[in-house]
């Protein structure tokens, strides 16, 4: 048999394609197919994990005016200079500044004027004095033990943002934090790409609906098309489930026909290894450009790449826990990428052990833990970063 470059198939005398993998990383910089979906027009109460087709930016300043921090008083810097617990200052208390009103007092020398967090700082003020540093020890006069200096407890009046700054960048799911930045900036609707449809197929004879009430010998419930489902609505796509195909080329390939021009990402699960059954990297040979098969990662070595007529083409492993692992995207081997399924409690993470074929393993977990490709394992009681499950 001869030996092939990385990410390029080599065959026995059979003609059977044999694995040569790629890396996780080679295949996060390298395969970057280039379809988008097109743009809409989305709410802002609609557009949490929709992805932004431009960076948006503020329309004016933010908060738009200078705003207190702190509860207290606003008051000229300079006149709290020098001031201590031993020689404290006193100022003349000459208004108060209501929430969500302008200002009617104006802050002169040697004056204070009560203030709420999130007030607008009076005229004349340059800074807001903690109520903590401060008593009324006759009415109409505030004391201070404690100086400021200028700009301190305030807001400036653009320093979430300037106008015309970028409040999210293109490209990047939106989150919570950023649509209520949105929402401060009267940004009302978001120009972003219409969710991916994504098509999910899964394949062989022995595999049958979840509803099938009595299993024949050797038959096995779909349990991989519905968690594919729910991770793409998921990560922001549109799943279409789209049945299961037996083991035939020809059904493989008519099924992909039909589907390419609807679908933005097919998904196949099983049929990507090298066995005598497993049709997708033929089939999918002939329709597009099979990018690698196989990633070095455990579970899921058999994971192919592809694109047919544009659309890219992901085929995941037969069992489900590997497929859901890389779908998803110590001892270990170097060279490979592992991820371990781990369960957690009072900040310990416990690796949880099985077969990959296991659903139970990937059930019982909590999150997982990734061990680099560089690395060889991790020794009990190293400090891992645990992505939870949701």
């Amino acid at each position: 048999m001869s030996r092939g470059s990385p990410g390029v198939a080599t065959k026995a005398e059979t003609g059977r394609e044999f694995f040569t993998t790629r890396t996780v990383t080679e295949a996060l910089a390298g395969f970057r197919p280039a379809r988008r979906t097109p743009a809409e027009s989305v709410p802002l109460d609609r557009a949490w994990h929709r992805v932004p087709v431009a960076p948006v930016t503020a329309p004016h300043a933010l908060p738009g005016f200078r705003r207190s921090t702190v509860d207290g008083y606003a008051v000229r810097a300079a006149d709290t200079y020098g001031v201590s617990d031993g020689l404290p200052g006193y100022l003349q208390l000459t208004g108060a500044v209501l929430m969500g009103a302008e200002p009617t007092v104006t802050v002169g020398p040697g004056a204070a004027v009560t203030m709420p967090t999130g007030g607008v700082l009076p005229p004349g003020a340059d800074a807001v004095v903690m109520i903590e540093y401060t008593q009324q020890v006759m009415p109409g006069t505030v004391e201070v033990i404690r100086p400021v200096a200028p700009g301190e407890g305030v807001v400036r009046a653009d320093e979430d943002a300037a106008p015309g700054a970028e409040l999210v960048p293109a490209g990047r799911p939106l989150r919570a934090q950023d649509l209520a930045l949105l929402a401060a900036a009267g940004v009302t609707t978001v120009t972003a790409h219409a969710r991916p449809r994504v098509a999910i197929f899964s394949t062989g004879d022995e595999v049958v609906p979840p509803e099938t009430a009595v299993l024949r010998p050797g038959q096995v419930r779909d349990a991989t098309a519905v968690a594919l489902a729910v991770m793409t609505a998921e990560a922001g796509g549109e799943p279409v489930p789209s049945g299961i195909v037996p083991d035939d080329a020809q059904a493989l390939e008519t099924a992909l026909r039909g589907a390419l021009p609807s679908s933005d990402l097919v998904v196949i699960s099983a049929g990507s290894s090298v066995g005598a059954r497993d049709e997708t990297a033929g089939v999918v040979g002939r329709l597009g450009t099979i990018w690698c098969h196989g990633l070095a990662i455990k579970p899921g070595k058999p994971t192919l790449l592809a694109e047919c007529d544009g659309v890219p083409v992901i085929g995941l492993p037969g069992n489900p826990r590997s497929a859901l692992v890389v779908f998803r995207d110590l001892p270990s081997a170097a060279g490979r990428l592992d991820v371990v399924q781990v369960r957690v409690a009072h900040g310990v993470a416990t690796p949880v052990f099985g077969l990959s074929a296991l659903l139970s393993v990937i059930t019982a977990a909590d999150g997982y833990v990734i061990i680099p490709e560089e690395a060889t394992g991790l020794d009990a009681g190293a400090e891992v970063d645990v992505t939870i499950y949701h």
